[in-house]
């Protein structure tokens, strides 16, 4: 049997996700698991059950080595487990990974081609919002809901309407709601 798996990192790469799952479709999987989580700070629980549903004989299939795994370590703990069910990898731009030398040898150097690859991106990125810092034009992400809630807090017990925190703070007042309702909220 065929097994696909198709992952994106965030709901914004919708294009990149479509077409994952338009070519596990033309490979003919029989079954495909996909999921929209970071391959760096989420469980791939979708993964995982592709893992767990493969059998001796069968093809776990992805379109790209980077949306199988997140770091050299990781690919050769999912070679492994894969290996060890007597199944095979096929990786859209690669090939067949049956376990064999060669294979074993490409999936490194790839993997660390890849992995260094990310980590380089991050420091850009990171380099990039230091030097945005430094100039002012780098705010960051808009409080949340939850970092206002001592501002909740004090407004509602001053007597400000739900409606009226919600507009001021910038919120929904379903989060106002929220937040007072949580057992750390007590009223005077």
């Amino acid at each position: 049997m065929k097994v696909g798996y198709a992952r994106t990192s965030t709901h914004d790469q919708m294009a990149g996700y479509e077409a994952q799952i338009r070519e596990l479709e033309e490979a003919r999987c029989e079954k495909i698991f996909k999921e929209k989580v970071s391959s760096m700070a989420d469980q791939r629980l979708q993964l995982d059950a592709a893992l767990d549903l493969i059998r001796e004989g069968d093809e776990l299939m992805v379109t790209k080595l980077d949306r199988l795994a997140r770091s050299v370590a990781d690919l050769l703990h999912i070679v492994e487990r894969v290996k060890s069910k007597g199944a095979s990898i096929y990786i859209g731009n690669l090939g067949r990974i049956n376990g064999d030398p060669m294979g074993a040898l490409l999936l490194n150097v790839l993997g660390a081609i890849a992995q260094f690859e990310r980590e380089m991106m991050l420091e850009r990125q990171r380099d990039g919002i230091a030097k945005a810092k430094s100039e002012g034009k780098y705010k960051g992400r808009a409080p949340t809901a939850r970092a206002k809630s001592g501002e909740v807090r004090q407004l509602a017990q001053a007597g400000v309407t739900k409606a009226e925190i919600a507009r001021r703070l910038g919120i929904g007042e379903a989060s106002v709601y929220r937040i007072l309702s949580s057992r750390s909220y007590t009223p005077r």
